[in-house]
């Protein structure tokens, strides 16, 4: 080895000696010199294998980019119109199926009615807690839309064959009628296992296709948060087309061509509505199920009892929480709130060992900060929720004494007699046109002067229906007398002949409860879904469709006790002798009521606060960082 060899030899070693010893071995320092150059080359492959793991972060942060969206979004507009139509169009005209053609008697055949309603809207619950806690939103769609599809063709089934159905009452001879049968108990195990299949099935679509579409508008970011809150006035708009062919076409084809071609085409729009949905699924944001809630829930309040003799810190940072690297990739993360601080003890850290323990085997003991506050949202959302029901008890008014109203009202126009259960149409048709004009006529103009993505607030959306649900029994009222006074004028308050008054006269209270709903409706899933948490999507918007499963059953309730206690305001079979207006007056009165109680609620509630962690900005920073370390 030349001279100059060795001096640039030990002129390495020696520029890498930490206590400058010189080498005076040959052999050695040239194994030094190796290990260190070997050592290097590992470094920086580690380096590149870290860079090439964040490339592929960013690739797949670009694709998802590119997923969701209106183009998404579209799906399930199309999803959401025809699985409405399909279930509409039976909620409007069931009772005269189980009347006419099962022979139930006339009690029974609304009370059937309502319990499936209501039974359909409160399964909303379980089908949003199989969303977030076990499936996607999308695999929660497909399969419930299946068992809806096969609760639809079961029915078709029945009321196609005979055999599977009594004869039926309806334009049966006086002197046949004791030849009427009521369903036998086969029978109406068949129809009542359609039902619930039904019930059931739309219950996981009510739950999870909101939130599907949701998903794809990312509420964290400006341009998207805006299109988020179009997403719901659109879907709503969806819901309506659907409503509104449901009310007329179908209704008209189960009324003059037969049941079986109605809960036939019910069927088949099922089966639309699945491919609709599945064939947006290489568009869609999936949602991953993160556990579930409603066991995180629990566990904050065992462990705020465990830690009840705990003083409770001034400082949020004394409370547990997981950040950045520890959070799994936890993309939000909820700040702490002032209200129901007793539940706030839940993330006390009593040493650093229960830590250790609270990661690795459960959150019994300690949770964090984030899951306390979901608890809270549950909590505050409960009061919203409950202030809502009243407003769903009037709109069962409208489809129960409205629509015998209506059969005791000229129903003609042009020459063609609209049927009573198509009355709800006219609502329908206030919403189709008033949507669009919310969308892109006021919220353009109320976001120019609040500066909110929504135009206003949700809870000022929320509280305007609430307004003129109110200002709808009133009109109801007003309506009411005067059809009556056109009864007294002509002297037909014992007739059975319709009154010489146009059933439009309806359209009033209709178009103005029409625009309630718009407001209140979709205020409510938009805020339900704002306001939870990320692993509650799906339950949280399911707790708003139970406003209108408890509207319904509270309706009954309200007419027994009126009823009661009023003398039989409502007893008589006459709508002419009743005083329906009364009743409705009463409903406006005990409206505003309701309304003030929402006013107490929504000025107490206190709406999240999240913190947003980018876990892959801090490792793109540490990577970054070591690989200008390895350069120097």
């Amino acid at each position: 080895m030349s001279e100059s060899n060795k001096s640039t030899l030990f002129g390495l070693v020696s520029a890498r000696e930490t206590n400058h010893v010189r080498c005076h071995m040959i052999p050695f320092c040239f194994s030094m010199q190796f290990v260190y150059v070997l050592a290097v080359c590992t470094e920086k492959e580690k380096n590149i294998h870290r860079m090439g793991i964040f490339r592929d972060d960013q690739t797949r942060s670009k694709r998802e980019t590119k997923l969701g969206g209106n183009r998404a979004a579209l799906f399930v507009y199309a999803t959401e119109g025809l699985e409405n139509m399909a279930f509409i169009s039976n909620a409007v005209s069931l009772v005269t199926y189980f009347y006419g053609y099962m022979n139930f008697s006339l009690t029974k055949s609304a009370t059937t009615l309502t319990n499936f309603m209501g039974t359909a809207f409160i399964l909303a619950l379980f089908g949003g807690f199989i969303s977030d806690t076990y499936l996607s939103r999308f695999k929660t769609c497909v399969l419930f839309g299946i068992v809806e599809l096969l609760g639809y063709g079961l029915l078709a089934v029945q009321a196609h064959f005979h055999q599977l159905r009594p004869i039926p009452c309806k334009g049966a001879a006086p002197s046949l009628a004791n030849q009427c049968e009521p369903a036998n108990s086969s029978q109406s195990a068949i129809l009542f296992t359609g039902l619930y299949l039904v019930a059931f099935g739309t219950s996981g679509i009510k739950a999870a296709l909101p939130s599907l579409g949701a998903d794809q508008f990312d509420e964290k970011d400006p341009k998207e948060a805006a299109k988020l809150s179009s997403f719901f006035n659109w879907f709503l708009f969806s819901l309506t087309i659907g409503a509104i062919i449901g009310v007329t076409f179908i209704v008209w084809i189960s009324t003059n061509e037969g049941w079986e071609w109605s809960f036939g085409i019910c069927t088949i729009a099922l089966l639309f509505a699945i491919i609709f949905v599945c064939m947006g699924k290489s568009l869609y944001r999936n949602n991953v199920p993160n556990g579930s809630p409603l066991i995180r829930i629990l566990q904050v309040f065992v462990a705020a009892i465990r830690n009840r003799k705990l003083p409770i810190p001034e400082k949020a940072e004394e409370l547990h929480e997981i950040h950045d690297k520890e959070a799994d990739l936890q993309s939000e993360i909820l700040e702490r709130t002032d209200q129901f601080r007793f539940l706030d003890r839940a993330a006390i850290v009593s040493n650093s060992a229960e830590v250790a323990t609270s990661n690795n085997t459960g959150r019994w003991s300690l949770c964090t900060v984030t899951q306390v506050e979901e608890a809270k949202i549950l909590i505050r959302m409960l009061p919203i929720i409950l202030s809502t029901v009243f407003m769903n008890t009037c709109l069962a008014q409208l489809q129960t004494f409205s629509i015998q109203q209506s059969n005791t009202m000229d129903r003609h126009i042009l020459g063609f007699e609209v049927p009573g259960a198509s009355i709800p149409v006219i609502p329908l048709l206030f919403m189709f046109i008033m949507i669009p004009l919310y969308e892109r006529v006021f919220i353009p103009f109320a976001r120019k002067i609040t500066g909110i993505p929504t135009g206003i607030r949700l809870l000022q959306r929320v509280g305007i229906g609430l307004v003129l649900s109110a200002i709808s029994m009133a009109v109801a009222g007003i309506v009411e007398t005067r059809r009556k006074h056109v009864a007294i004028e002509h002297n037909m308050v014992d007739s059975n002949e319709p009154l010489p008054i146009s059933v439009f006269w309806l359209g009033f209270q209709y178009a103005i409860f029409g625009a309630a709903d718009m407001f209140t409706l979709v205020g409510l899933l938009e805020f339900f879904y704002a306001e939870s948490s990320a692993g509650m999507k799906s339950l949280s918007t399911a707790i708003s469709w139970c406003s209108l499963a408890f509207g319904y059953f509270l309706s009954s309730v309200i007419v027994e006790v009126v009823n009661k206690v009023s003398g039989g305001w409502l007893a008589s079979n006459n709508l002419n002798r009743d005083k329906l207006n009364y009743f409705y007056w009463l409903l406006a009165l005990l409206s505003i009521a309701n309304f003030g109680f929402y006013l107490v609620c929504a000025s107490w509630y206190r709406y999240k606060k999240v913190g947003v962690k980018q876990v892959k900005d801090s490792v793109s920073a540490d990577v970054k960082g070591k690989m200008e370390m390895t350069r120097v």
